[in-house]
Order: C-alpha cells, then sequence, then structure tokens
C-alpha cells in the first residue's frame, strides 16, 4: 500500500464542500481540520477529549497535551493550536450542548459513542471517496500538514516534534515533493 495522497488546497476545498453538504458538517470539518492543521493522527482525533481541547471557561485552548494512551507510539506529546483551527474547532464546540461534555469523547458518532480509530479511520475513506479524491485517506490531513510546513522551510526536527515522530527519517519519508516545490527551490540559487 503507497503513502497517502497529499491534499492540494483546491482538493481539500473540495472535501470541506462535501462535508457542507451533508449530515454532522460541523464536527466532520473539524475532524478534517485537526489533520490538516495540527496533524493529528486519525486515532489521536477519535481519543480526544472535549476537556483536552476546551478550556474552562469554554475557549479554545492555545495547545494540549495527548498523553502516551492518546497517541501511536506511546509517548505523550503537546499538540499546538494555531488561529484558524482554533477558529474552527469554536464553531464545532458551539454546536454541543456544554452540560454533555467535559470527559467525553470530543467527536461522537450518531449513538452518541466516541468513534474507535478504525471506525474513524473509515469515516475519512468514505468523505475521501465521496469527495473523488482517489488515493486520499485517512493519514492525508497529516502527511499535507508535515508537507506545507516542510515547503515553508519548517525544519525537519521542528516537524518531528509537531508530528511526534522519533526519528526524523520517519518525518522526511512523509514530506511529498512536488514539481513547485522544485521550481521555487530552484530559484533560490543565486
Amino acid at each position: 500500500m503507497g503513502q497517502a495522497k497529499t491534499l492540494s488546497e483546491r482538493e481539500l476545498r473540495r472535501v470541506l464542500d462535501f462535508v457542507a453538504s451533508h449530515r454532522h458538517a460541523a464536527r466532520n470539518r473539524a475532524m478534517v481540520m485537526l489533520t490538516y492543521y495540527a496533524g493529528l493522527r486519525v486515532g489521536e482525533v477519535a481519543a480526544l477529549k472535549y476537556a483536552d481541547v476546551v478550556a474552562a471557561d469554554s475557549t479554545i485552548k492555545h495547545e494540549f497535551l495527548l498523553t502516551a494512551e492518546q497517541t501511536k507510539g506511546g509517548h505523550a506529546r503537546m499538540v499546538f493550536i494555531g488561529d484558524k483551527l482554533r477558529k474552527e474547532l469554536a464553531a464545532y464546540v458551539n454546536t454541543l450542548k456544554r452540560y454533555e461534555q467535559d470527559q467525553l469523547p470530543l467527536f461522537r458518532t450518531q449513538k452518541r459513542d466516541g468513534f474507535s480509530a478504525n471506525t474513524l479511520c473509515q469515516h475519512f475513506h468514505w468523505l475521501y471517496q465521496r469527495a473523488g479524491l482517489e488515493g486520499a485517506s485517512s493519514h492525508s490531513g497529516r502527511r499535507t500538514f508535515i508537507t506545507n510546513l516542510a515547503a515553508k522551510g519548517v525544519g525537519v526536527r521542528v516537524l518531528a516534534a509537531l508530528a511526534g515522530h522519533r526519528s526524523i527519517s520517519t518525518t522526511q519519508a512523509y514530506i511529498d515533493v512536488n514539481d513547485n516545490m522544485k521550481r521555487e527551490a530552484v530559484e533560490l540559487v543565486f
């Protein structure tokens, strides 16, 4: 099985347009954006609790800790939430009833249960497939996050820390090189 497709802005827009026209739009959009803007794995998205992301004053935190139990590698890491993602999460949280929250899963199925990592992986596959994106998978947002930051000059050590990778070689494998990146690189030559 090959690597997940890295999404262009147009392809991300296509997914978000699809999501907007179907049930649970706010929830699905927030989940996609967590992978795209914070590089979370789908299992990490599924493991999030309301209190992980929402502060006591009902605002979205600027950063939160993923515990070892919530990560793939069993190593806790801090997740930093940029302004764009904070707005996305606030829009979703505003659709929820506050009295139900605290230690409940941030994202729930129609049956009010939290998603399992496997169920959410299948859900992402369905979203991308229905949006018409061949080769996209639950890892596409994460791979796009890492590739986009690399293209903007963020160092591989910072990328590895953000992704929760213990080895920079793992992070390097995520970076997709495209023709536009190569064009921009050759323009840097003096």
